[in-house]
């Protein structure tokens, strides 16, 4: 059928293209020279003188020919052609010679490709005549059109797809939802190849579509989003305005139904029971409870209430945000013994209700929430929860102050026990009856010392002393007069010697630690020791002051310069007490306006003219004095250590240096073992070896007797130490010749005495001659230093002669 639809097709466009050569037009342009301007020009048309000119008709090709000869398209024509060949056409511009071939003798222009006007509506090319001969141009270069004459080839297209839509749920009939629009790519200008009407394939029973417009409208007015949330609705576009033959596309559209809050929360179930402990605290969640709502978004928030009495007084209910729980908590504490099982009657309600649909019914719903209250073993309950008591601070030991009571208020009802927490009554100012929860005190009570105690108490089961509750208690101690009035300071005042009778000379007030509930009420008097006084009186002021006076005209402080008044205060008591306390009074020289000059007290004068400024300075005086001592003394001793380190520094002639070194206590072979066992050689000091002159002999005996003075354990006649002299001279000719070495170093011998001292040995340590043998009455001749000395060797002498004998 669509083969037989495109031949009709192309049998009418054929028809169309004869009618248009029927009634071609022609264009006739004369020129009389060849060098005048385009067809068309004023002055020629002005000349009335046409010779020639270009005769076409209008040029249309039809799009997408599938023929296979070339199409014809049209015919150019000048009219000086003669038809003897002698004319040479040609074009130029757009596809000419590609698409477009003109036949050069007769004009006829043919296209031979396969036209798409959707691509391109129209072609400009220039046509040209020339002789054949000579090549020139016989008629003007003509510019002309090749349109592209639409066909039906396209159809309409959803541009915009895929389409969403929405639409409200239980919205009217006829509500719009959306609007889509199909696009045609043929010539809306020629015929209905571009005239779109919209239809709907598939979602019919529940929207519509306007055919001109594609707006999208509701066909029904029950639309339930909880039903169904969403439709898949096909809207079809045909072109040639639905006409038999047309060409269409097709596109799918996706409607969301939205959600309206047209569904009230319900409960799922008609009563919920829980369970909480009656020691719970207030604010412990007992547990939650929802209820369901069929909407969505915002059209589900809920709220929660209580509508009973009882559950608004012991309970409280919140909402969470996140999950639309109602949240049931304590609001009061719950006692198990009162009442064990409440009845809450929770409302849920949504917080957004639209008025379009309240005809729908109510948008609440109420359950029964029941909470059973279990028993738990608790601690003892004070009653009354009284906090305060009073005692008399004259109260004896032992004296009650009052009772605290506490009951277990489980229903096995327990005993109590009572105590006070010590940490609150470290003192132990009070005690308690472990049964009756008496309160006694303790110890002597004193209200000026502490007027408030506070304490705990504690009171538990007997059987279980971990359950225990505290009170709080608060003890005043009522105040008894036990304590008299006393002057509030030492009072000293000062008297003028030219004072005049019935000056006032001193105010004076008391002071009383007791707080009597009228207030203090003093009263003042002289002394009974001062009934004979002829020197002051006392005025008692009546507002708990009195004021002294002098009694008589002037006084001498040469006679008296003091006065001691003893002045006697009672208070109100009951019972009244009384204290006598001292003014003393100074009599002192007075200028003539009134002013104390002086008094005899110089202790009081210092005090009065020695200003705190001067204090000060004093004292940092004493303190610059002390640190310059302190400076003086550090200096002293940095100076003589550094003296004394200078003395230390030069150690330059106690260098010795010692190139040999034995081979030890196993080499035999370098030198005399034996010569090591000896400090000294007597080898030339014996008297019988080698003979000699007479200076000999007396060095001789002078070494000898030198040799009984030295210690037992270097006494060896037969030691000889020529080995160690010759090793000794040799290292000091080696010294004395190298010139290298410096002027410090030297090499001394501290083996022998000497011959010429005048003192022989003073050493008695094991000698070799005994006692009898040395004389040490020398020693007295050595002066006043050496007498005890001498007197030590001379005793030990006697004593020895004595042993002999």
């Amino acid at each position: 059928m669509a083969k037989g639809l495109q031949g009709f097709f192309w049998t009418m466009l054929l028809l169309l293209c004869i009618i248009q050569e029927l009634g071609a037009w022609a264009m006739h342009t004369a020129v009389e020279d060849p060098d005048l301007g385009q067809p068309g020009d004023p002055a020629l048309l002005a000349s009335g003188r046409v010779k020639r000119g270009w005769v076409w008709n209008q040029f249309f090709v039809v799009e997408e020919y599938t023929g296979t000869e070339p199409l014809y398209v049209g015919k150019i024509h000048s009219d000086s052609d003669e038809g003897d060949g002698s004319i040479k056409y040609t074009i130029s511009g757009e596809g000419a010679g590609t698409i477009f071939l003109i036949d050069e003798i007769t004009g006829d222009i043919h296209a031979t490709e396969r036209l798409d006007r959707e691509q391109k509506t129209f072609y400009t090319l220039r046509a040209q005549a020339r002789d054949r001969q000579t090549d020139q141009l016989l008629e003007p270069e003509s510019e002309f059109i090749i349109k592209v004459q639409d066909i039906n080839d396209s159809e309409p297209r959803f541009l915009e797809g895929p389409y969403i839509g929405s639409v409200a749920e239980l919205s009217p009939i006829g509500t719009s939802v959306m609007q889509v629009m199909a696009s045609d790519a043929d010539d809306p200008t020629y015929g209905s190849s571009a005239r779109v009407v919209y239809s709907v394939l598939e979602g019919e029973q529940h929207f519509t579509v306007d055919s001109k417009t594609g707006v999208i409208r509701t066909a029904v007015a029950d639309l339930d989003r909880e039903t169904q949330d969403r439709y898949e609705v096909v809207i079809r576009a045909t072109d040639m305005a639905g006409q038999l033959g047309g060409l269409s596309g097709s596109t799918t559209v996706t409607i969301v139904v939205t959600d309206v809050n047209d569904n009230p929360p319900r409960f799922p179930q008609k009563m919920y029971q829980f369970s909480i402990v009656e020691t719970a605290p207030v604010g412990t969640a007992i547990g939650r409870v929802k209820a369901d709502d069929s909407d969505v978004g915002e059209n589900t928030d809920m709220m929660y209430q209580v509508k009973d009495e009882e559950g608004v007084e012991m309970f409280k209910v919140t909402t969470d945000s996140n999950t639309q729980e109602a949240i049931i908590t304590v609001q009061k504490p719950l006692d198990y013994e009162s009442k064990k099982v409440h009845t809450v009657v929770v409302e849920a309600l949504n917080k957004f209700v639209d008025p379009r649909f309240m005809d729908l019914g109510t948008f609440r719903d109420q359950t029964i929430v029941r909470v059973s209250v279990l028993d738990v073993d608790e601690p003892p309950e004070f009653r009354p929860p009284s906090d305060l008591m009073e005692v008399q601070e004259d109260a004896h030991v032992g004296s009650v102050v009052g009772v605290v009571t506490a009951l277990d208020p489980d229903t096995a009802n327990h005993p109590v026990r009572y105590a006070i927490d010590r940490s609150t009554d470290a003192d132990r100012i009070f005690d308690i009856d472990a049964n009756t929860g008496a309160i006694v005190t303790g110890k002597v009570l004193d209200r000026e010392t502490a007027g408030w105690h506070n304490i705990t108490v504690l009171a538990m089961e007997a059987d279980n002393h971990s359950q225990v509750s505290r009170a709080s208690l608060r003890i005043r101690i009522l105040d008894v007069n036990d304590n008299p009035p006393e002057l509030a300071t030492p009072y000293e005042a000062a008297v003028c010697e030219d004072a005049k009778p019935g000056q006032l000379i001193q105010t004076i007030s008391v002071v009383d630690r007791d707080e009597p509930q009228s207030g203090h009420h003093f009263y003042f008097t002289l002394a009974p020791e001062a009934t004979n006084n002829h020197h002051f009186s006392l005025l008692d002021i009546k507002d708990n002051t009195a004021a002294v006076h002098t009694q008589r005209m002037g006084f001498n402080r040469q006679e008296q310069d003091v006065y001691l008044l003893p002045i006697l205060v009672v208070d109100s008591g009951p019972p009244a007490l009384s204290s006598t306390g001292t003014l003393t009074i100074r009599v002192c020289g007075c200028d003539s306006s009134g002013a104390i000059q002086s008094c005899n007290s110089t202790a009081f004068v210092v005090s009065a003219t020695l200003s705190p400024g001067a204090l000060i300075a004093l004292l940092v005086c004493v303190l610059i004095l002390v640190v310059l001592v302190l400076l003086i003394l550090t200096l002293k001793r940095h100076h003589k250590s550094h003296l004394t380190s200078e003395d230390d520094e030069d150690m330059r002639d106690n260098v010795i240096k010692y190139n040999d070194e034995g081979g030890g206590e196993q080499d035999t072979e370098a030198y005399d073992m034996s010569a090591l066992r000896s400090l000294y050689d007597f080898s030339e000091i014996k008297g019988g070896d080698g003979g000699g002159g007479p200076g000999e002999g007396v060095l001789s005996r002078n070494t000898a007797s030198e040799l009984r003075a030295l210690p037992q354990w270097v006494q060896s006649p037969d030691l000889d130490f020529s080995v160690f002299r010759d090793y000794i001279c040799r290292k000091v000719e080696q010294a004395d010749e190298d010139l290298s070495v410096p002027p410090y170093d030297s090499f001394q011998t501290y083996a022998f005495e000497g011959l010429d001292s005048p003192m022989p040995s003073l050493s008695s340590i094991n000698t070799w001659s005994s006692g009898s043998e040395q004389d040490f009455s020398y020693l007295g001749g050595w002066g006043p230093r050496f007498r005890q000395l001498a007197a030590l060797y001379a005793g030990r002498r006697a004593e020895d002669d004595g042993e002999e004998l």
